[in-house]
């Protein structure tokens, strides 16, 4: 009987059962940024203990970095204080950092597959939930905390439970105006924000097989967002042909060698799943957020639900979103009007996300009194678009061209809500407050849905300005 890619990543890096029933499992690549690795550091020096494979551990400075100017010392006292920590740690445990003047700093989960170090059949972990991103290359890759990044830097292991697998595919083709946002918010929205709890979720299908590896990146992004503790897709051309020549990429004949061991690592026919899921490609149309969680979504083309319709164990919840965005039973979704309209995040800033919102940008101009941010996801990211001119076609119409960051995305630097301000976000999250203001509201949406918004001031169909 064939095996799957979670098998046998999770066989080849075993190190022992232990005790509780888990799973000593080693890290190959372990990924820090400024905000979750000082207190790691410092449990590892109140120990006494050194970092213990500091060559499979990378750093960048992403969620705190201011994105309008990025002069040092930044304005923001504490995010220069994180950058100061995070540069003294690395130096200190001989920690390879991409920093500003590096040409490489960006997203953490923009740059590890961007230079190469995420590869298939790796184990990956970083102290930030989205760390699912780089299953998108065939790597099982788990979001951890603190403490548990304490335990990586210590021992390069972590303790785990194995999960079960779910095969999410997703079918025939994707109309025009539809991306891989609209695919990843209509999966959690069927599967719920809770559905992939004690799974992990491997994409197949051939509408996901069609997809470039920027599109799988976002998918797999939001696989904690539907309850998964990781996603992936399985490695095949579309792998191969994006990691060829990437800095930290295999090179030569070693490269050969490298895609024979990866391209057996990918599930096997027969495999055994523990459930399957199926989703028609073809009838999914640009999906908007309505509420306070990544599930609580609508086609552009829909309205808004009434709670009383929802399973009773979402009722207060739906309650609860629409008391909080302000939002009224079979209101259509679309003609909500936005103030602020934000495109980056790990999610979808990278060059493809950035040339689709172009698309619907040029010639054209932000609404008045629309606020507008383009932030891409990396230096080499902003790089490329620049020498496209992507920024220009988003300065003339009237957005923001930022510096790499996490930004808006949820606002622990200086781009924040304010107020009761509504967004049009291209980031993974909807929460109360994520986005830097206690009551602003979150609308989740594709990139080229985000600029669609921007430029009539509410929320639109992208396909009418598509056409």
């Amino acid at each position: 009987m064939g095996e799957t890619l979670l098998d046998k990543v999770w066989r080849a890096h075993t190190v022992k059962m232990l005790p509780s029933g888990q799973t000593q499992l080693f890290i190959g690549l372990h990924l820090i940024h400024e905000v979750t690795s000082p207190q790691a550091f410092q449990m590892l020096r109140e120990a006494g203990l050194k970092v213990r494979l500091p060559e499979r551990t990378f750093a960048t400075i992403d969620h705190i970095v201011p994105t309008a100017s990025q002069m040092r010392p930044f304005g923001d006292l504490l995010a220069e204080e994180m950058t100061v920590h995070l540069v003294r740690n690395c130096q200190e445990f001989d920690i390879r950092l991409f920093d500003l003047n590096s040409g490489r700093q960006g997203i953490v989960h923009v740059i590890g597959p961007e230079l190469g170090l995420t590869q298939p059949g790796m184990t990956i972990a970083c102290g930030d939930s989205h760390t699912s991103t780089h299953g998108a290359l065939g790597a099982l890759a788990f979001g951890i905390g603190t403490s548990q990044v304490r335990d990586v830097l210590a021992t390069q292991c972590l303790a785990m439970a194995k999960p079960k697998l779910r095969q999410i595919r997703v079918e025939g083709c994707l109309a025009r105006g539809v991306y891989a946002k609209d695919v990843i918010l209509s999966i959690i929205q069927r599967l719920g924000v809770k559905g992939g709890v004690g799974y992990a979720y491997e994409y197949a299908g051939s509408a996901v097989e069609a997809m470039s590896m920027e599109e799988r990146l976002t998918i797999c992004n939001m696989s904690i967002e539907g309850g998964a503790r990781a996603g992936y897709v399985n490695p095949d051309a579309t792998t191969f042909d994006y990691l060829k020549g990437r800095s930290f990429a295999p090179q030569g004949g070693a490269f050969d060698r490298a895609v024979a061991w990866w391209r057996s690592m990918a599930t096997e026919p027969g495999a055994t799943l523990d459930d399957v899921v199926t989703l028609d490609g073809g009838s999914i149309q640009p999906v908007v957020t309505w509420g306070i969680n990544p599930g609580q979504s609508v086609g552009v083309g829909d309205r808004i639900p009434n709670p009383a319709e929802a399973p009773e164990t979402d009722r207060a919840a739906w309650t609860e979103a629409l008391t909080f965005m302000d939002f009224k039973p079979g209101q259509p979704i679309a003609g909500t009007r936005i103030d602020v309209a934000f495109i980056g995040s790990c999610t979808n800033a990278r060059l493809s996300d950035l040339r689709a919102a172009a698309q619907v940008a040029r010639g054209r101009k932000v609404a008045k009194g629309v606020r507008a941010l383009v932030v891409p996801g990396s230096q080499a990211v902003a790089a490329a678009a620049e020498a496209e001119g992507l920024h220009v076609i988003f300065q003339e119409a009237g957005f923001e061209w930022r510096k790499a960051g996490c930004s808006l995305c949820l606002g622990m630097n200086e781009d924040k809500l304010k107020g009761r301000e509504i967004c049009a976000s291209s980031s993974n999250r909807n929460f109360k407050g994520r986005q830097g203001s206690p009551m602003g509201r979150t609308l989740l949406m594709s990139p080229a849905m985000v600029a669609a918004a921007s430029i009539a001031g509410e929320v639109v169909d992208v396909r009418e300005l598509l056409r």
